[in-house]
């Protein structure tokens, strides 16, 4: 609102009523400008917040996981993953299936088939579209030892896997797979560590399984 000051005294009424109106239409001006910048900001933060979420996965596309039960082979040894103790596995990839079936590639051990079948691939230019491996932090677990080799359960059931990427891995533990030394997977990293306390080894990220490791 204008107040008259020295200036409009000597400008007059009706100066003083021109430029009061003239103030008015800037501010109102001035206003929707700023409204307008303000969407426009808003809409690039929304189109940088949908092109992230398309990076990070977030788009509700992803096939969930499936029971490995029912006879089904590993794809990279071959043996029947429900006969054989460990952790599994099973990796879903877009545009390309394993050999003989759909979607998804199922294993009976990550370090002696997921990790050496995923990274083989990625060689060959497939596309992950996701990986599950078995999260014992979901599960009743039981770790035995017969003959000398002590072994972790398998659990084959869909809600006993979580993204491969989302789990910390214990490796070099002397708890052992269907096929020998394995990394056991955890959401949670408390487990993680509860784990190689008890059963030696070291707690890793999933990016930092790489082929030295697994050959390791």
């Amino acid at each position: 609102m204008c107040s008259p000051d020295r200036e409009s005294a000597l400008l007059g009424d009706d100066a003083e009523r021109r430029r009061c109106t003239h103030d008015h239409h800037r501010d109102a001006t001035d206003g929707r400008r700023r409204s307008v910048l303000r969407a426009g900001a808003l809409g690039v933060a929304a189109s940088l917040a949908g092109c992230l979420g398309g990076l990070t996965g977030d788009d509700g596309d992803v096939p969930d996981p499936i029971s490995v039960a029912g006879g089904l082979d590993c794809d990279a040894c071959g043996m029947v993953v429900e006969k054989h103790p460990g952790p599994n596995g099973q990796i879903f990839y877009d545009g390309d299936s394993p050999e003989g079936h759909d979607n998804p590639a199922r294993f009976d051990s990550l370090k002696q088939c997921f990790f050496p079948y995923k990274l083989e691939r990625e060689g060959m230019g497939w596309n992950l579209d996701a990986g599950y491996v078995t999260d014992y932090s979901s599960v009743d677990y039981d770790v035995s030892t017969q003959g000398g080799t002590t072994t972790i359960s398998s659990h084959t059931e869909p809600e006993s896997f979580a993204r491969a990427t989302d789990l910390q891995y214990v490796v070099d533990s002397e708890v052992e797979g269907a096929m020998g030394p394995d990394f056991v997977p955890f959401s949670t990293q408390g487990d993680a560590e509860s784990f190689a306390d008890e059963y030696g080894g070291e707690v890793v990220a999933y990016g930092d399984i790489d082929e030295g490791i697994v050959g390791k």
